[in-house]
Order: C-alpha cells, then sequence, then structure tokens
C-alpha cells in the first residue's frame, strides 16, 4: 500500500503542477496541437531503459487496449483540457480534475469489481459537493460554463482511460507510455492538420512539451507502477491530490482566489484523504494460478525458490510463476493478486 500509494502521489505532483503552465503555454495554440505536443513530450519523457531486466512486455493483445486508451486519454482528454483552459482560471481547473477520482472509482468497480466502502462513497459524495460548489456559479456566465464543461468533459475521458489501463499495469511501463503517447500524439497531431490549426511559436512549443516530459510522460510511468501496486480505484483515489498542486501553483502565480474556490477546495481535500487513509481488510481465498509479473519476495504472496547466487528477496523481476491455493486475512489492495469480487 505504502510503495502503490507513494507512486501515485509522484505522478500526481508531475502532472497537477503542470496544468497551470498547460493554460499558459497554449493560450496561442490549437487544442489538438496542444495535445500533440503534450504527448510527444511524454514520448520524450518516457524513452528510458527499464531498470527491471525481463520484465513482461506489451504483446499483440494489449494493442487494442492500448489504442483505446490513447485515443481517449492521449488525444481527446489533453484537447479538451486545452479547450477548457481557455475558459476557466488555472486553479478553478485544476480543483475540476478532482472529478476523476469518482469517476474512476465508480468505473474500477463496474469494470473490475473493486472494492467500494461506505467510507469510499462518502468520501465521493463530498468530493462531488466540491465540484458542484466550484461550478454552480459559473453556470451564469456561458463561456466559463463551456469551459468546465470541457475540463469535466476531459476528466472523464482520462478515467476511462485509467481504468482501461489496468490490464496494462502489469507489462513494463516504458512500452506503455511511449505506445500510447505515438498513437495519441500521432492523431491529435493528424486532426491538427487537417483542422489548419496554427503552428506554435517556438516557446510555446518548447513550454508544452516541457510539460509533456512531466506531467504526462513521467507521471504516466509512476501512475502505471501504482495501479500495479494498489489498483485503479485506489491509485485514482491517491492522485485525486494532483489538482491542489495545480491551484497552488496557480494561486502561488496570481490566480485570484475566490469564496466558491475555498469551500471547494476544502470539501475536495477533506474527500482525498477519507480515500487516500482507507483501510481494507477481510479473509479473502487465492487461487491455483500461474502468471507473469514484476514481483518481490518479501510481500508475502511469492514464496517459489530461486537458486541463484546472490538472489536477494527484495529486488524486482519478472518470469512466469505458480501461486498455490490459499485463504488468509491481511490489509490490501486491489493489485494483481487481489483483484477478487466485494
Amino acid at each position: 500500500m505504502l510503495r502503490g500509494s507513494s507512486f501515485a502521489i509522484a505522478a500526481a505532483v508531475c502532472f497537477g503542477a503542470t496544468v497551470p503552465a498547460v493554460k499558459y503555454f497554449s493560450r496561442d495554440v490549437g487544442s489538438w496541437s496542444t495535445a500533440a505536443l503534450l504527448y510527444a513530450g511524454a514520448m520524450l519523457g518516457a524513452l528510458r531503459p527499464s531498470r527491471a531486466k525481463g520484465e513482461k512486455r506489451l504483446g499483440r493483445p494489449e494493442l487494442v487496449r492500448l489504442a483505446t486508451v490513447a485515443v481517449l486519454g492521449a488525444a481527446l482528454a489533453p484537447a479538451l483540457l486545452a479547450t477548457g483552459l481557455r475558459h476557466v482560471d488555472g486553479a478553478s481547473a485544476s480543483l475540476l480534475l478532482d472529478f476523476e477520482a469518482p469517476f474512476t472509482v465508480l468505473l474500477a468497480r463496474l469494470l473490475y469489481r473493486e472494492a467500494v466502502s461506505r467510507r469510499v462513497v462518502v468520501a465521493l459524495a463530498i468530493m462531488t459537493s466540491g465540484g458542484l460548489v466550484l461550478v454552480g456559479p459559473t453556470l451564469a456566465a456561458p463561456r466559463i460554463a463551456l469551459g468546465s464543461a470541457a475540463v469535466v468533459a476531459a476528466v472523464l475521458c482520462w478515467a476511462l482511460d485509467s481504468a482501461l489501463t489496468r490490464p496494462l499495469a502489469s507489462l513494463e511501463p516504458t512500452r506503455v507510455v511511449v505506445g500510447k503517447s505515438a498513437i495519441g500524439g500521432t492523431l491529435a497531431l493528424t486532426i491538427a492538420l487537417a483542422l489548419r490549426e496554427p503552428l506554435p511559436h517556438l516557446a510555446a512549443a518548447g513550454g508544452l512539451l516541457a510539460c509533456g516530459v512531466v506531467g504526462y510522460g513521467v507521471s504516466l510511468r509512476f501512475y502505471l507502477l501504482a495501479q500495479r501496486n494498489i489498483g485503479a480505484a485506489r491509485t485514482a483515489s491517491v492522485f485525486a491530490a494532483a489538482p491542489f498542486f495545480g491551484a497552488a501553483v496557480a494561486l502561488a502565480a496570481g490566480a485570484p482566489p475566490s469564496g466558491a474556490l475555498l469551500a471547494a477546495g476544502g470539501l475536495l481535500a477533506l474527500g482525498t484523504y477519507l480515500l487516500a487513509t482507507e483501510r481494507h481488510e477481510h479473509a479473502h481465498e487465492h487461487g491455483a494460478t500461474e502468471h507473469e509479473h514484476m514481483h518481490r519476495h518479501d510481500d508475502g504472496h511469492h514464496d517459489h525458490v530461486h537458486t541463484e547466487p546472490g538472489f536477494s528477496p527484495s529486488r524486482e523481476h519478472s518470469h512466469p510463476h505458480r501461486h498455490e491455493g490459499v485463504v488468509h486475512t491481511h490489509p490490501h489492495a486491489d493489485d494483481e493478486h487481489h483483484a477478487h469480487e466485494h
């Protein structure tokens, strides 16, 4: 839980802090051009060798899923975000991104039967209320209301992306990030050229590429590692801290605070705290299975024997291995070994 939550927090910091910067650099750049530049940067940020040797790689069965999440998360979502940022201040847009947590938790429940306790339901209700407090006053201003709707639509696309990405989390993350970025970025670039969006200035292009490296490449890699450890719903719950980093940066840069912004921030912070500190424990059964994924031998679930000299139980490695059936009780999240129904 601690390991997965640490990855999710790192992803949240990288993504959240770049939202105000994306608003600044995309002012005179088309929405689809913005999406293409962000995910070109993401691909650059992911082009690094994996430290884990022998990690399971992307295969043909995963390509359709990868293409789907690329269209949703690497083309449509950033284009919608760029559209919304033209009409909404950076702090408000950052907090609106917190809708991703409720969306992703509900999708994880529907698609994978991940656990949703009463504490989670209360937290989601509080967070939704915070979002409504933020959006409500904008309804009288059509442009701002349109911008808010575009940001929430982007969040829904990213929630679908996050939920559908969960089965890819056991694969080598660099290949997933590069593949998603290449497909989504190419699609966004094709649409930008078809719409004849103007070419961005060098400074804007460089700024958006930098935002893509940190907020979409490095962040997505951390997000995949978090999903591998704690599942889709809990990763989204901890990642819900991202909007607060974005709002803090926007306010520090001079965005005007308001009563609605502060009230929404308080509600969203409370909901995020309730989600991130939930404890899940019950008796559960692991059926006998054989699979391949990154694992360690000090996690209580991998007790097969390695005979190579100098093998360390805390070293991550990947190879096909078998689990015998067992019933036990311990705190857990919805990782690859705890995908049981609730």
